[in-house]
């Protein structure tokens, strides 16, 4: 008899929770249940028993050998020390001092926008009563709303000011000029043409993104609740789209059982995305939202487990996951039926809005590849008392040069740094259909995001390199590719600001910084158990899976291990 299960620990042994939600323990069963560990984890949330603890489900095959759960458990805590460790090493987490900076630009842009509002609404000629009452604020989203940002983090921000303060003229125009004219801000430059318009900039050398949000008040509290239908209504489309982001981080947050857990899980699988190559949206892969919504969807399900479990469930999960299933967090309504459109290859609900879902440019290339990278993280994952497990090796660079014998290089340059920033932020919003057009060519390509500089050429430079596998055709026609994504491009720009160019190299050519792994190395897990004098060691064997027997004592020498007492 087998049951989908959740697995717990208490001090004598393993117990396990079925449907019913009675517990029951594995050595008080006549007649015995048979149990293996490649149980599916049960997607629901189990409930919480005080005085149990979780237990990775890896584990039960241990303990029905005898292990004791109590070494096992600690060594389960150790195996997520050791990856908070690796966060550290890696500069998951900001200094304080980056945090107090990053305060202090919030608290700045904060006053900007209340001076700005009140220059609006003098202007607009309102009653000085409503001038003194008119208000605007400054919201975070993204990573740094989250609390998952890091050292490198830029920040994304939202202007949400009242209904008489318009985008065009006084969010593009008036505030842009107010911020352009102070010495703390630089690279200011605005993107009207995008799905969400928004200006750039850089704030103390922070990079800012800001984008603008109109709601129909007079007034609006400095931290507003978005998620309060009475704020959103008759908002344009714009608007709308302004404001998914803020809405979204909210309501991931209430639905995360355990903040401080989801917020390391993610910090580490935006780490992993971004050193396997597929973090972007822009390029087709996850960008930060979709991972943010399955990260809590793990925890949701699993709100007791150690940060090394919902890594290995996490993987678990999503490498097997039967997509295009819906991915929805608890507590939100069953999103409607999706588009047959390919970009609904792996749909994710966001979880602020029943009938939306976040936006994706997934393609049949990068789908295999975000498919890849789950089934990789699981398989180096799932083995947890492997003696020799690092978590370096989950997060090791993916090997472009390595992996593929030919690469589609595009090299995007301006007259100026200015121009190419605009410039590649267009190119960029567009890069789907490229790689839509090669697909139909060649039949897969990875659109690695990874950027860099040709230093051969004279003018500002961005340059990409997509990996390509071979295929029935032995020469790829790029002269056609770029004039055709070319004709795209020039779609909105009556003289595009830049220069693109395509063509087609060889791995061998590739310059020294696209070959070289630069990828820093990790920590090796920690064994060790704190609250025991003695150090222990992993012992192996050759009749018991992954070869691990136990963990034998010794006299606490590293140079000595093997004098046991």
């Amino acid at each position: 008899m087998e049951f989908e299960t959740n697995y717990y620990s208490d001090t004598e042994g393993a117990v396990f929770w079925v449907p019913n939600q009675e517990a029951i323990h594995f050595r008080r069963v006549n007649p015995p249940l048979t149990c293996n560990s490649g149980l599916h984890i049960n997607p629901r949330r189990p409930p919480f028993c005080p005085g149990f603890s979780p237990v990775n489900p890896l584990l039960v095959g241990f303990l029905e050998l005898g292990f004791d759960p109590d070494v096992l458990m600690k060594m389960e805590v150790q195996r997520s020390i050791s990856l908070l460790q690796f966060m550290a090493d890696e500069r998951l987490v900001p200094s304080p001092e980056e945090e107090i900076k990053r305060r202090n630009v919030i608290a700045k842009l904060k006053q900007i926008v209340m001076h700005w509002v009140k220059r609006v609404a003098y202007q607009c000629q309102l009653p000085k009563n409503r001038v003194r009452a008119a208000s605007a604020t400054i919201l975070t989203f993204g990573s740094y709303g989250l609390g998952v940002h890091n050292s490198g983090s830029d920040i994304d921000a939202l202007c949400v000011g009242p209904y008489f303060a318009t985008m065009a003229e006084d969010f593009f125009v008036l505030l842009h000029n107010m911020l352009a004219s102070r010495p703390e801000v630089t690279e200011i430059h605005c993107i009207k043409d995008a799905k969400v318009p928004l200006m750039k900039f850089k704030f103390d050398g922070l990079s800012i993104d800001l984008p603008f949000a109109q709601l129909k008040v007079i007034s609006v509290p400095e931290n507003v609740d978005l998620l309060n239908p009475f704020f959103l209504r008759n908002i344009d489309d714009t608007s709308w789209r302004s404001l998914s982001g803020v809405r979204a981080n909210k309501s991931i947050l209430q639905l995360a059982p355990n903040v401080e857990l989801f917020q390391s899980l993610l910090r580490c699988v935006k780490l992993w995305a971004k050193r396997r190559g597929v973090y972007g949206n822009l390029h087709g892969f996850f960008g930060g939202v979709h991972f943010a919504v399955l990260a809590a969807f793990v925890c949701q399900r699993h709100p007791n487990a150690s940060l090394s479990l919902l890594i290995s469930i996490f993987f678990k999960t999503f490498a097997f996951w039967p997509w295009p299933r819906p991915v929805f967090l608890h507590g939100r309504m069953m999103p409607p039926t999706i588009s047959s459109d390919s970009r609904f290859l792996m749909p994710i609900q966001l979880p602020c809005s029943p009938n939306e879902y976040c936006h994706s440019n997934i393609t049949r290339s990068t789908f295999f590849r975000i498919r890849t990278e789950f089934l990789r993280g699981h398989a180096l994952t799932k083995d947890i008392l492997r003696p020799d497990f690092s978590w370096s090796i989950l997060f090791d660079p993916f090997p472009y040069a390595k992996k593929y014998a030919q690469f589609v290089k595009i090299c995007l340059s301006a007259s100026n740094q200015d121009e190419l920033r605009g410039w590649v932020g267009w190119v960029k919003s567009r890069f789907r259909s490229l790689l839509v057009k090669l697909e139909e060519l060649q039949g897969f390509c990875d659109p690695s995001p990874l950027e860099y500089v040709d230093v051969d050429l004279a003018a500002p430079n961005v340059v990409f390199y997509w990996g390509l596998q071979p295929s029935r055709r032995d020469v790829i026609d790029i002269d056609f590719v770029d004039e055709d994504f070319m004709k795209n491009m020039s779609n909105g720009y009556r003289v595009p600001p830049g220069r693109m160019k395509l063509s087609v190299v060889k791995a061998s050519q590739l310059p020294k910084s696209v070959t070289c792994n630069t990828g820093s190395k990790g920590v090796r897990a920690r064994w060790r158990i704190l609250d025991n004098s003695q150090r222990k060691i992993p012992v192996r064997t050759n009749s018991l899976p992954q070869e691990f027997a136990g963990l034998m004592a010794t006299n606490g020498s590293a140079e000595f291990p093997s004098a046991g007492v």
